[in-house]
């Protein structure tokens, strides 16, 4: 019989031979065309992601099951998951609650000192879906899918469909598949997550969604890959450290001198809670900061260009 362990292990392993094979067919490729060398450098490190969170599997420092044993014990309604139409449901709940998770990541700086590790290669490839941060597990992003706990859907199920949706997303992380049709306005895609691991600046924070791309465009937060605007992976300020305790702990040690240097309690408060790159002088870094200031450099040029 076929555990939820062994299942687990199979799974593994197949995602990351996937990956491997994609690294060398585009080693070949870009030899053969030419092109810049493939970065071997960027799946051994999330390789080391990998090997490191399964590790970390072994200690009991997990906020998921404390979180989800309150949410359980104080549930509104017991519901079990016997019919097609209560199954469809729980996974639209849950991807209500992916979307309002991932989106967070990016837009709080303390749950993005995690996240900042899955968009840190700054090439896109299989291998670049399983490079998650070793420090999830104590990140709290159980506080997002408690809901669904509280009403009743067993925690087991919850974490069961969470494991589908990044399963899912597998896929997605790569530059050769291209657009695919009507799948686009329903799914999340590869040109979808293209643009979601882009720094392009008019790509910055978009498409949050797992399986789904429905609730960014119902939020505004849809944004379609466009041909004239070819996508740049990784960070804005990029990682170009190959040390993977750098990779893992950057975000975090940057989050703690930013802390420490605050002039309140309440300036240290916000750069917890409010977007990375925010700044108590108000020359920050945020998406919001670096477009308001790419707006002001274009209407100075169009102003200057009158002038002459």
């Amino acid at each position: 019989m076929l555990t939820t362990g062994k299942l687990a292990y199979y799974v593994t392993l197949f995602i990351v031979a996937a990956s491997l094979i994609e690294a060398a067919w585009l080693t070949f490729k870009q030899h053969r065309a030419g092109e810049s060398k493939f970065d071997w450098y960027e799946v051994w490190l999330s390789l080391a992601d990998l090997a490191g969170r399964k590790m970390l599997a072994f200690l009991p420092i997990s906020l998921a099951a404390p979180i989800f044993h309150f949410a359980w014990e104080h549930r509104l309604f017991t519901l079990s998951i016997d019919n097609f139409t209560l199954a469809f449901f729980v996974f639209i709940g849950q991807e209500f609650c992916y979307y309002w998770y991932h989106r967070a990541s990016h837009r709080m700086r303390f749950f993005w000192a995690t996240h900042a590790v899955h968009h840190s290669p700054n090439q896109l490839t299989l291998s670049s879906a399983y490079r998650l941060g070793w420090t999830g597990k104590i990140a709290g992003p159980a506080f997002f899918f408690a809901p669904l706990v509280w009403l009743g859907v067993r925690p087991e199920i919850v974490l069961a469909v969470l494991s589908f949706n990044l399963l899912y997303q597998f896929w997605l992380h790569n530059t050769w598949i291209p657009k695919l049709g009507w799948f686009e306005y329903v799914f999340n895609t590869p040109s979808a997550h293209r643009v979601h691991h882009a720094s392009n600046l008019d790509y910055l924070d978009a498409n949050y969604g797992g399986v789904l791309i429905v609730f960014d465009r119902l939020f505004g937060t849809y944004v379609t890959e466009r041909a004239d605007e070819p996508c740049r992976y990784g960070l804005v300020t990029p990682t170009r450290s190959r040390n993977p305790l750098v990779v893992e702990f950057e975000h975090w040690l940057s989050l703690a001198r930013d802390i420490a240097a605050a002039p309140t309690v309440g300036a240290a408060v916000r750069h917890v809670i409010l977007p990375p790159g925010w700044t108590a002088h108000g020359q920050g870094e945020t998406t919001e900061d670096l477009r308001r200031r790419s707006l002001a450099a274009v209407r100075a040029e169009v102003r200057e260009r009158r002038v002459h």
